[in-house]
């Protein structure tokens, strides 16, 4: 992963594509600063590790592109959306509420779980597996809602 987004950064180089450019040299900076601390070379972290770190600067960028929204700031709004798009690229495709649901119900299966005093063991199974590709509020309340049943 780390080499397709240093590949990346070349051609938006070459394109002089300055949106691309700033968001892939940020992902890139925080790449970096993962290897950093886990001693790593840049290439060598795990894909967990990039889909979290793509994931949380996916997660900025539409947060603060929505705060320049209310508060009219139309072009810095429309820099961030472009620099989000970017980084969903290298994101999966989302999974859908009903495929977050049938995962929650084998993980619910295999476990034994039953009742919410469960929650803790199911949400860190559910969490790991679909890392990168469900929002974690979405996977706690599917959870939630099938404990209680």
């Amino acid at each position: 992963m780390y080499n397709i987004i240093s590949d990346g950064i070349k051609d938006a180089m070459r394109k002089k594509d300055r949106e691309r450019l700033a968001a892939l040299r940020d992902v890139k900076s925080k790449l970096m600063l993962e290897a950093v601390r886990t001693g790593l070379d840049g290439n060598q972290i795990p894909d967990a590790n990039v889909l979290t770190i793509l994931t949380k600067l996916y997660k900025q960028r539409s947060e603060t592109a929505d705060i320049y929204a209310e508060q009219g700031r139309t072009d810095l709004e429309a820099e961030e959306r472009a620099q989000a798009a970017v980084i969903a690229e290298f994101l999966p495709q989302p999974l859908t509420e009903e495929e977050i649901q049938t995962e929650v119900r084998s993980i619910l299966s295999e476990t034994g779980a039953s009742s919410m005093a469960d929650m803790g063991k199911v949400m860190g199974i559910a969490s790991s597996r679909m890392a990168g590709k469900a929002d974690g509020k979405v996977i706690a309340t599917i959870v939630r809602s099938a404990l209680n049943r």
